[in-house]
C-alpha cells in the first residue's frame, strides 16, 4: 500500500509538469504542425495516462478488497482471543460493553490509522518532493514558496496534531465509558425497573454523554483553529508560487508553462491541504482510540499457563491444598490463610462457613481462576499451576449459584458441556436433569422449538429454577471425574429439588466431590463437612461427629431457619 501510495502520488505530481511542457508547445509550435513536431510526445503521454488506471486499479484492490475488511476482522479475532484469556479478576473490574467497544473501535483505528499513514504521511510527503524537483527543473527560485509552506504547514502539525490527539484520547475514554454505562443498564434490565430506576439510569447515562461532549467542544475548537490556519497558509502559498512565476516569467527566465504548471500545482496543494488536515486530525484521532484501547486489550494477563505446562492426567481424583494463601489484591486481608486440606479420590465434602469465610474463593482458586499467593493445590500430585487451564477445567464439573446460559440454542447450552455428545447423550443428560420436558415446550420469535429454542440473553427467557436444570444437564453430560457444587439446587423448589437429588447423588458416584450450601440439610449426608471461618478450616468431621462436638457447626446448624444458614451468628458461635 504504502509503495502504490506513493507511486500514485508522483504521478499525481507529473500530470503538471507535463502540463506546462504542453503549454509551452503550444506557444512555439504552429497549430497545423503540433502532432508532426510533438505527436510521439503526446502519444507517450496518452500512454502514462492509460497506464495510470492500472496503478490505480492496483492500489483500490489491495486498499479496499485485500485490506478494508481482513485487516481489522483478523484483529478483532486476535483482540478477542486475548480477552478470553484474561481472568476473572479481569472482568471483575470491566464492564462488558467498554470491553466489546475497544474490541471493535480499536481495530478500526488501527486500519484506519495505517490507510492515512500511506494516504497522507507518506502520499503527501512523496507528493511535495516530487513537486519540489519539477519546479528545480523550470527554475530553482520556484522551490521558495513551496518549501516555505511545507515547513509552516508541518509546524502548525506539530503544534495543533498531538493535541488533537490527546483529546481524541480522552474522547475514546469517554466514548468507551458511554457505551459502558448503557450496555450495563440492558444487561440489568431486570434490577433497573425492578426497583423503577429507568430516570437514573437515563441520567446516569447522561453524565457520561457530557463528559464525551465536553471532550468534543475541546476537538472541535482545535479544529476550527487549524483549519483557519491552514487556509492563510494556502493563501500565502498560491499568492507566493503565483507571483514567483510570474515574477520570472516577466523577466524571461521561465516560460508560460511554468506559470501553468505552478498555478496548478499551488491550487492542487490548496484543496490537498485540508483533506490532509482532516486526515491528520483523523489519524491522531485513530491514535488516541489505539493508545486508549491498547491500555485494556495489551493488559498482560494475570493467569497464565507455565511455559512447560502440560495436560492434566486425572487417574484418581484426590485434591490437596498445602499451605494455601490467597490474599486480596492490596494484600491487606488474607482470604485463604495457610490452608491445609486432602480430598480423597472418590470423596464428597461439604465447604461449610458464613459469607466471606473463604468458600468460594477456595473453589475457584482450584479452577485456577486466581493464582494462590503461598503454598499450591495438586491433584493426583500435579501442581494445578504446572498444568494447562483448559485441561484443569476439562476436568472438574461445577454447578453455580448464578447460572447464566449463552443466548444461544437451548442444544448449544446444554452441549457446551460436550460438544461431541450424541443427541440420545444430549437428551438423557436433559431427563436425568428433570429440565427435557420444559425443554419441549420452549418456543422463540423465529419460531424454532424445542432444543433448536434461543434461551435469550444469559437465559433471561427461563426461570431461575429452569437454568438451574440445563447447568445440571451440562454438567451431567461433561461427566468430569471432580464435582463442584456451589448451591447447586438454591433456585430449585422442593418438589423439583427432591427429584433431582436423586440425580445429583447418581452423578456424584465414584467422583470427588466438594459442594457449598448454605442449607446445611442439603450437605448433611457427605462424607465430611469442612467448617471454614476466617480462610481457616477450625472444624472437620461428619455430621453427627460435629453436632456432639458442640462448636462453630453446631452453633450454625441451631441457628438454620427452615434449613437456611443465618449471616449473624457472631455471637452464637464458640470463641
Amino acid at each position: 500500500m504504502a509503495l502504490l501510495s506513493a507511486g500514485t502520488s508522483v504521478y499525481d505530481a507529473l500530470l503538471f509538469a507535463l502540463l506546462g511542457h504542453v503549454v509551452d508547445w503550444l506557444g512555439s509550435v504552429a497549430p497545423g504542425q503540433l502532432w508532426a513536431a510533438r505527436g510521439g510526445t503526446l502519444w507517450l503521454l496518452a500512454g502514462v495516462l492509460v497506464a495510470s488506471i492500472g496503478l490505480v486499479a492496483l492500489q483500490t484492490i489491495v486498499k479496499h478488497q485485500v485490506l478494508a475488511i481482513n485487516f481489522p476482522l483478523r484483529l478483532r479475532w486476535n483482540f478477542h482471543r486475548l480477552m478470553l484469556g484474561q481472568s476473572m479478576a479481569f472482568y471483575a473490574d470491566e464492564f462488558a460493553g467498554r470491553i466489546t467497544t475497544k474490541i471493535m473501535q480499536t481495530a478500526l483505528a488501527v486500519r484506519d490509522m495505517i490507510f492515512t499513514t500511506t494516504d497522507v504521511v507518506i502520499g503527501m510527503g512523496v507528493y511535495m518532493l516530487t513537486i519540489l524537483v519539477l519546479a528545480a527543473g523550470f527554475d530553482g527560485w520556484l522551490m521558495l514558496p513551496f518549501g516555505l509552506w511545507a515547513i509552516a504547514y508541518g509546524l502548525a502539525c506539530w503544534w495543533f496534531v498531538p493535541r488533537l490527539g490527546a483529546v481524541s484520547r480522552a474522547q475514546a475514554d469517554a466514548r468507551s465509558v458511554m457505551t459502558g454505562r448503557i450496555t450495563d443498564a440492558y444487561t440489568n434490565i431486570a434490577t433497573v425497573k425492578l426497583f423503577s430506576h429507568t430516570r437514573r439510569e437515563a441520567h446516569f447515562a447522561r453524565a457520561a454523554m457530557e463528559d464525551f461532549r465536553a471532550t468534543g467542544y475541546a476537538q472541535m475548537r482545535l479544529v476550527s483553529l487549524f483549519e483557519t490556519l491552514n487556509h492563510a497558509l494556502i493563501v500565502a502559498l498560491i499568492m507566493g508560487a503565483c507571483g514567483t512565476a510570474l515574477w520570472l516569467w516577466s523577466i524571461g527566465q521561465v516560460g508560460t508553462g511554468a506559470v501553468a504548471a505552478v498555478t496548478a500545482m499551488a491550487l492542487r496543494l490548496s484543496g490537498m491541504s485540508h483533506w490532509v488536515m482532516w486526515e491528520m486530525t483523523s489519524l491522531f484521532e485513530s491514535v488516541g482510540t489505539i493508545q486508549d484501547g491498547i491500555n485494556t486489550l495489551a493488559r498482560p494477563r494475570a493467569v497464565v499457563d507455565a511455559p512447560d505446562a502440560k495436560p492434566l492426567v486425572v487417574t484418581r481424583g484426590e485434591v490437596r491444598f498445602e499451605d494455601v494463601t490467597f490474599l486480596y489484591r492490596d494484600g491487606s486481608q488474607a482470604v485463604i490463610d495457610k490452608l491445609n486440606l486432602t480430598i480423597r479420590p472418590g470423596e464428597k465434602i461439604g465447604l461449610i462457613g458464613r459469607s466471606g469465610a473463604g468458600k468460594s474463593t477456595l473453589v475457584n482458586l482450584l479452577l485456577r481462576f486466581h493464582d494462590v499467593q503461598g503454598g499450591r493445590i495438586l491433584i493426583d500430585g500435579q501442581d494445578i499451576a504446572r498444568v494447562t487451564q483448559d485441561s484443569l477445567r476439562q476436568h472438574i464439573g461445577m454447578v453455580t449459584q448464578d447460572t447464566s446460559l449463552l443466548h444461544r440454542a437451548m442444544r448449544d447450552n446444554i452441549l457446551y458441556g460436550r460438544p461431541d455428545a450424541s443427541e440420545a447423550e444430549l437428551v438423557a443428560a436433559a431427563t436425568r436433569a428433570e429440565a427435557h420436558d420444559f425443554i419441549q415446550h420452549l418456543t422463540d420469535l423465529q419460531g424454532r422449538t424445542g432444543y433448536d429454542a434461543h434461551v435469550g440473553e444469559r437465559g433471561v427467557k427461563l426461570s431461575g429454577g429452569q437454568r438451574q436444570r440445563v447447568a445440571i444437564a451440562r454438567v451431567m453430560l461433561k461427566d468430569a471425574p471432580i464435582l463442584l457444587l456451589d448451591e447447586a439446587t438454591s433456585a430449585l423448589d422442593s418438589e423439583v429439588e427432591a427429584a433431582i437429588q436423586a440425580s445429583l447423588y447418581e452423578l456424584m458416584k465414584g467422583k470427588t466431590v466438594i459442594a457449598i450450601a448454605h442449607r446445611l440439610s442439603t450437605i448433611a449426608a457427605l462424607d465430611r463437612l469442612i467448617v471454614l471461618d476466617r480462610g481457616r478450616i477450625v472444624e472437620q468431621g461428619t455430621h453427627a461427629e460435629l453436632l456432639a462436638r458442640g462448636g462453630l457447626y453446631a452453633g450454625l446448624w441451631a441457628r438454620q431457619s427452615g434449613g437456611f444458614l443465618g449471616e449473624q451468628v457472631d455471637d452464637a458461635v464458640p470463641g
